[in-house]
């Protein structure tokens, strides 16, 4: 990383020995890592504060298969609340709902809502469209159907979606890809260190090539199994339902809450997106943050990570006020 590991966050830098070496050239392999870590972490974390949580799936769309979720209810009174839509980091190829459950609870809790995690096909098996379409299974399940659960108190008027990196690109996707298919409204889309340029090519994509737990030459790599070879081709013909900044037209899409981190290939691709979003009149909430890197908003023991998370939660209570 050379000079810039000396400018994150100095609370930040002491985890940067804890975190793993992300591999995206052996996604497979870095899946089975990622749960014998997970595995580690929940034998000695007990169970999630707060919350209570239910399993099932829901059919899917397009002769997909069925779509497992994870539904996080707060146990306060069981008033009719509003619900974000889940989709968690990795890439489009690794990652999973029990790598989520600790932010999912906090979220349910904190921001006072029924969080629904979406446990997503993920490429280079299952490339673009399939974890859009388990997406959009999802929120469409959500919308018609997790008001009529007796105990999770949805409010299937207020829908969210959110999610971080390519949990925040699929996020933005559906979001665009709602708009156009005629609903359901959403209300926000909270997008951290969302993953949306296929094209890899901003200043802080090619700058941060051995930055924590993201890096330039990941995305493209990770880019190349979602899309099937089409990534980082200015003349590939990409729909914005895959790669959300080349959409063109960005009026009528749901109000945004957008975060980036300044030591974060990408950085500019989500602050970009944002801008783009402000001038097509679309309500926006930008965060970026100095010192910080890619994944680094829901690590522990760092102010700079609780004040980003606490800027999340606001902004999911103010959008289901």
């Amino acid at each position: 990383m050379g000079h810039a590991e000396d400018r994150i966050d100095p609370q930040l830098r002491a985890l940067l020995p804890m975190l793993p070496r992300v591999d995206v050239a052996d996604p497979v392999g870095f899946r089975e890592a990622q749960r014998v870590r997970q595995a580690q972490l929940a034998a000695t974390a007990g169970p999630l504060p707060g919350v209570t949580v239910a399993d099932r799936t829901v059919p899917g769309v397009a002769d997909g298969p069925d779509v497992p979720i994870r539904v996080y209810a707060p146990d306060r009174d069981p008033a009719l609340r509003g619900v974000l839509v889940w989709f968690h980091g990795g890439g489009y190829v690794f990652g999973d709902i029990a790598s989520s459950d600790r932010s999912c609870a906090a979220l349910a809790v904190e921001a006072d809502c029924v969080v629904v995690s979406v446990e997503y096909r993920l490429a280079p098996e299952d490339p673009y469209p399939a974890g859009l379409e388990d997406a959009h299974a999802a929120l469409l399940w959500v919308a018609e159907h997790a008001s009529e659960v007796v105990g999770w108190g949805v409010d299937a008027s207020r829908i969210a979606v959110g999610g971080v990196s390519a949990g925040a690109g699929l996020a933005a996707a559906l979001a665009l890809y709602v708009r156009d298919k005629g609903g359901p409204a959403l209300v926000l889309q909270l997008l951290d260190n969302p993953m949306i340029d296929n094209h890899v090519g901003t200043v802080s994509a090619n700058a941060f090539t051995d930055t924590p737990l993201w890096t330039g030459p990941q995305d493209r790599l990770a880019w190349s199994a979602y899309l099937g070879g089409l990534a980082g081709s200015a003349e590939a013909d990409v729909p914005p339902y895959a790669a959300p900044s080349r959409a063109t037209e960005l009026a009528g899409l749901p109000p945004a809450f957008v975060t980036a981190n300044e030591f974060d290939p990408l950085r500019d691709e989500g602050i970009e997106y944002a801008l783009r979003l402000l001038q097509a009149g679309v309500p926006v909430e930008l965060h970026h943050r100095p010192g910080t890197f890619h994944g680094s908003n829901f690590l522990p023991g760092a102010e700079v990570s609780e004040r980003a998370r606490e800027d999340m939660y606001a902004a999911v209570r103010r959008a289901f006020a």
